[in-house]
């Protein structure tokens, strides 16, 4: 009996070596077993059960992978400030934003030119726009303790607000190029997939720090979170494209993409316009008081 306790707690709780080695594993067969045998082949269900074995192992180490983290947040000095300190945070969020976006941005103008495709040349339009709003609110961020000028806060916040409207405009060219010429982006399935983590994973974060960043009572923290939110909102957009043109059926008709399309694009559209409006009002409401009380 002390034999079998053994072997099950060696398979429920196996070395942190031997659970890291099995994330390449578990990748790597599943890869194969979608680009080489296929659903239904023998080694694909092998593939499938080293991936639920993998997936269950690391779930039962969530609890100790917690108090891990925990220990090297109070531990390590470096990590400490950065788990409490937001300004911090926003800083290397914004610079690792704008690397991101303008190497996007150059990578979609190119493909643009290459493919002589204008929905390429939208995307590339909308991410150097994100690129301009996060460089202006990292020159502000950089200068100054978000929090201590709250006038210049509140005109960077309507700033961004404005742009987002312009953005919008970007947008809006993206949605009519689809449903009216009735074209998708084609993608692999494996990089829909991507796709699909990415930007749900993406929009869950938005949402968080919308809500959490809200504290602060700081408008550059909640222009950064915004610009984010949008961001993940268009990313939805282009991953509905992808996912109809990758996962295409009988009944995913060119119709019915482009109704879905549309609506989508429709609600995406004005979910921004709304955020826009709502920055542009509250920081105009608020720099009137402020003028009124200097006043």
């Amino acid at each position: 009996m002390e034999r079998w306790k053994k072997v099950g707690k060696a398979l429920l709780f196996p070395h942190i070596a031997v659970m890291i080695l099995l994330l390449p594993i578990a990748t790597a067969s599943l890869l194969c077993a979608f680009l080489i045998f296929g659903s239904e082949h023998p080694v694909s269900y092998a593939a499938y059960m080293v991936a639920f074995y993998t997936l269950c192992v690391w779930c039962i180490r969530i609890p100790n992978l917690i108090k891990f983290v925990k220990k090297v947040q109070q531990d390590n000095r470096l990590v400490n400030r950065l788990t409490t300190d937001a300004h911090l945070r926003v800083k290397i969020s914004l610079h690792g934003s704008i690397a991101f976006n303008l190497a996007y941005a150059v990578f979609q103008f190119g493909l643009g030119l290459f493919h002589g495709s204008f929905w390429f040349h939208s995307i590339a339009v909308y991410y150097l726009l994100l690129v301009i709003m996060r460089t202006f609110l990292l020159k502000d961020v950089r200068r100054a303790t978000p929090g201590e000028n709250r006038e210049s806060e509140l005109h960077r916040y309507r700033f961004c607000g404005i742009i987002l409207l312009i953005m919008t405009q970007a947008l809006i060219s993206m949605v009519f190029f689809i449903t009216y010429f009735g074209r998708g982006v084609t993608h692999h399935f494996i990089t829909t997939i991507a796709m699909a983590a990415f930007t749900f994973t993406a929009l869950t974060v938005a949402i968080v720090n919308i809500v959490k960043y809200r504290r602060y009572n700081s408008p550059l923290f909640s222009a950064s979170k915004a610009i984010s939110l949008a961001s993940a909102l268009v990313s939805m957009l282009t991953l509905e494209t992808a996912m109809l043109t990758a996962f295409a059926s009988e009944d995913n008709t060119p119709m019915f993409r482009t109704l879905m399309t549309g609506l989508t694009g429709v609600t995406v559209c004005l979910l921004i316009i709304a955020m826009a409006i709502f920055m542009i009002v509250k920081s105009t409401k608020e720099l009137k008081k402020i003028k009124n009380n200097i006043s």
